[in-house]
């Protein structure tokens, strides 16, 4: 079994781009044209772990009652684990050069591919936007440095509510950085990725650093950094808050675990793609988190308040320079994330809906659009209702397919696809897989009234009092079950793998 099979031979591409399910986006990338090592995959994630999300990753955490040490812990076992079906799925995409919409015909059909590559898709649209709105606020901050009065605006009062109010200027400034995102990708396509993450990654470690130095000299020590204890009196208390900030955590990357071929068509290597995502992810989103929580501790002795949000603690630096350098560097670690982890996604679902119609630059438009539609200063203005409604929210939604794409890929197919029929709308894998959709739809439904509890639309004590109990497990529940029943629902129907 070799490990690179994305080369067509002339007559299967002759064949394959006269099919309504290509265009140039979606092609197989050739082993030869492949130009990423380890070090850029690393990068890759690097630069998304290291956002102002992950940043404050570990404040809910600490705030629900659990000490540094434990908010840590979590994080780092939630990528331990959510690592392992990203490097699975992402076999798929070096072994074959593919992006996720094409991977997702062989088990979905290329009808339900849509289903599966949609759902992700709106969910990036929705952190496409968290993170504009994100980096709109630093920005934001920059310009009140020399126009005091913004803060002065007018509120816009059909995009506000009791939560939060949104005035002009901080609106403008959002849409000045969602120009930013998406001018950037439309000029230079998935190019700008690999020189946004290669020259980013270094400059974000560097901050990283210089904050956690700032805190310590701040602080006296790294002992008044760290003095948030655990809250809990009782071990069972420990657990019922930490399983779903756990699944939360798996949620936080449970996209990626979908469309990592997007990324891992361009390795050289299965080594490459492995070693990088390992190192790149396991290492960096931790130590960021614990940045986060020390330097917030340090905070809480200089300022005498907790500041979780580092835009708002540049903004209690009396030194211009200082806030200019260090708020240039958060707009580049949110660019980093947003560009990879929030803009390819659903612009290569939406350019798998009409591949003659769509590319990925008028994907990327729509990405954008919807982002903006989808309000994420709402999303984040309740931080529970980012943690429960959210994270845990979509993860019932990602965690199935995940579980769906990985049990057809290595079980049922033993990781042998036949390229060329991924992209032939009357071939094997034409319309809807009834396997992965019953599969889908059974896992889903599990979780649903959990959901509908925890938003208060079911009584939680009520009948929905179980659901809800183990929606806290939404990610893993769902994976296990969508498992099962497509392996089952294949065996039983006798379906031989396509």
């Amino acid at each position: 079994m070799s490990e690179l099979r994305s080369d067509l031979s002339a007559s299967e591409l002759a064949d394959i781009q006269g099919q309504s399910l290509y265009n140039a986006d979606l092609a197989p990338v050739p082993s030869t044209a492949r130009q990423w090592g380890t070090w850029n995959i690393a990068a890759l994630w690097i630069g998304m772990s290291v956002c102002i999300p992950t940043y404050m990753l570990a404040a809910g955490m600490i705030d629900a009652g659990m000490s540094w040490g434990q908010a840590i812990l979590t994080v780092l076992l939630g990528n331990l684990i959510v690592v392992v079906p990203i490097i699975l799925v992402g076999h798929a995409g070096t072994k074959y050069g593919i992006t996720f919409p094409v991977f997702a015909r062989a088990a979905f059909g290329t009808g339900g591919a849509h289903v599966a590559t949609l759902a992700r898709a709106i969910v990036a649209c929705g952190w496409f936007g968290i993170q504009t709105w994100i980096g709109g606020l630093a920005i934001y901050q920059l310009l009140q440095l020399a126009w005091p009065s913004l803060s002065e605006s007018v509120v816009i009062g059909f995009l506000s509510n009791d939560a939060v109010q949104v005035n002009v200027a901080q609106f403008v400034c959002f849409l000045l950085f969602w120009l930013l995102n998406i001018g950037l990708f439309v000029w230079r396509g998935m190019d700008s990725i690999k020189w946004v993450e290669n020259w980013g990654a270094p400059l974000l470690i560097t901050l990283g650093i210089a904050l956690f130095i700032w805190g310590y000299q701040a602080a006296g020590g790294l002992q008044p950094m760290l003095s948030q204890e655990s809250k809990f009196e009782e071990a069972g208390q420990f657990w019922k808050v930490f399983f779903p900030q756990l699944t939360a955590m798996v949620g936080f990357w449970a996209t990626l675990s979908l469309n990592i071929p997007d990324f891992t068509r361009q390795a050289k290597s299965q080594r490459d793609q492995v070693l990088g995502q390992v190192l790149g992810l396991n290492t960096t989103m931790p130590l960021f988190a614990f940045i986060g929580v020390a330097v917030t501790g340090a905070t809480v002795i200089v300022f005498g308040k907790p500041i979780w949000n580092p835009v708002d603690l540049l903004a209690e630096f009396d030194t211009v320079y200082v806030m200019v350098i260090s708020i240039f560097a958060l707009l580049l670690a949110t660019l980093t994330t947003n560009m990879a982890a929030n803009i390819v996604a659903p612009a290569t679902a939406f350019s798998n809906i009409a591949p003659r119609v769509i590319g990925m630059r008028t994907g990327c438009l729509l990405t954008g659009i919807v982002g903006i539609l989808m309000m994420p200063w709402k999303l984040l203005a309740d931080p529970s209702g980012y943690v429960f409604t959210w994270l845990i929210g979509y993860s019932a939604l990602l965690g199935p397919i995940a579980a769906i794409l990985i049990c057809d890929y290595y079980v049922v197919r033993k990781t042998e696809l036949d390229l060329a029929e991924l992209y032939r709308p009357r071939g094997r894998h034409r319309g809807f897989s009834p396997a992965a959709m019953f599969a889908l739809v059974l896992a889903v439904a599990i979780n649903v009234p959990g959901f509908l509890g925890t938003i208060g639309i079911l009584d939680a004590k009520g009948w929905a009092s179980g659901f809800v109990a183990v929606y806290d497990y939404a990610w893993f529940l769902g994976f296990a079950i969508a498992f099962i029943a497509y392996l089952l629902s294949r065996s039983l129907s006798k379906e031989e793998p396509k």
